[in-house]
């Protein structure tokens, strides 16, 4: 079975790292995102992924220089220009040549979905997509999926006021489709599979939804990707899948609670590291302090950190105290 994963955003929202790393290609607890996504659509009987691609399409070449990601085939589909969702799937889909059933993936959601469970049950109703679902606890952050008992879409919510729906169910990110979804997707223009698509299928209801409480976090904000790396660390039992890698330098007076230390990542003497992930090549200072946060840079000595994200050539100074900041702030910077 064949899957298309999008991963052609710019993760803008996880800048200064993504101006050097793609988002998909960050990791989450010491595998890359897009490793781990893989990986999981393995276990669901996938064995083609095609990448659709448009910004910063080298990494990824680099990431499988086989074209492997395990035992599942990769191929790329680039995109020239910005084709949205539904026109990333089109064009994707035509790229690899896929045919009959196929998955849909977002490249920054972590969830352990079982996606065998989610084509069989898109294969037991009919439908001629399927999409999975997440409950979530407010409603009005996100757009939310009406069904009926049998699971098939009547309506989307967009940002629900309160009273305006009894479902708690959003998009979880991982659809099931048929080969005939291509012909509503051509692949040749911007098209949002969200606003455009999908309520055409409910029109003519062909759009099916199953609904789960599985782990699932979108890992494309800040704080969720740092809740990503703590929460999937957690579940981990080796040494180097460990919220603290085993190849980490860590002076013996440093507290760590609630982080992920990467191979390779330095903390100083008394340094205080709190809900952050620090990445390879990361230093912290002596006495600094480090909350919420992401560092790939250099943190000096006596620095106090907080929602920040530090680049791979960023540099917070000795002594410097910082809420919210992005070092370096800009790409040529």
């Amino acid at each position: 079975m064949h899957a298309v994963v999008l991963v052609g955003g710019f993760g803008t929202r996880l800048r200064p790292l993504t101006y050097a790393i793609p988002k998909p290609l960050l990791p989450v607890a010491h595998v890359p995102m897009i490793r781990r996504l893989v990986n999981r659509l393995a276990e669901g009987g996938v064995t083609d992924v095609v990448l659709a691609l448009g910004f910063k399409p080298e990494p990824f070449f680099a990431e499988f220089p086989n074209n492997l990601c395990g035992s599942v085939r990769m191929s790329y589909a680039v995109e020239s220009s910005p084709l949205d969702t539904a026109g990333a799937i089109g064009f994707a889909a035509r790229q690899a040549g896929i045919s009959g059933t196929f998955i849909v993936a977002n490249g920054d959601v972590m969830t352990d979905l079982n996606v065998a469970d989610l084509v069989a049950f898109h294969r037991r109703s009919g439908a001629q997509a399927t999409i999975s679902l997440t409950p979530v606890d407010d409603p009005s952050q996100f757009g939310i999926v009406e069904t009926d008992a049998n699971g098939k879409v009547v309506r989307f919510v967009e940002k629900p006021k309160l009273g305006e729906t009894t479902s708690r169910f959003a998009s979880a990110g991982t659809y099931v489709m048929e080969e005939s979804m291509l012909e509503l997707m051509p692949g040749t223009e911007k098209l949002s599979v969200e606003r455009v698509t999908f309520p055409q299928l409910v029109a003519k209801g062909a759009l099916f939804a199953m609904a789960t409480d599985d782990y699932w976090i979108d890992a494309g904000r800040p704080d969720t990707y740092v809740q990503a790396n703590c929460d999937i660390a957690a579940q981990m039992r080796s040494s180097t899948d460990a919220a603290v890698h085993a190849d980490a330098s860590i002076a013996s007076t440093a507290t760590i609670r609630d982080a992920v230390i990467s191979a390779r990542a330095i903390i100083g003497e008394h340094a205080q590291v709190s809900h952050s992930v620090l990445l390879d090549g990361a230093v912290i200072g002596s006495g600094t302090v480090v909350e919420r946060s992401i560092v790939m840079g250099n943190v000096g000595n006596d620095a106090h950190i907080v929602d920040c994200i530090i680049g791979p050539t960023g540099v917070v100074q000795a002594g410097e105290v910082s809420t919210g900041g992005r070092f370096p702030e800009s790409e040529n910077s």
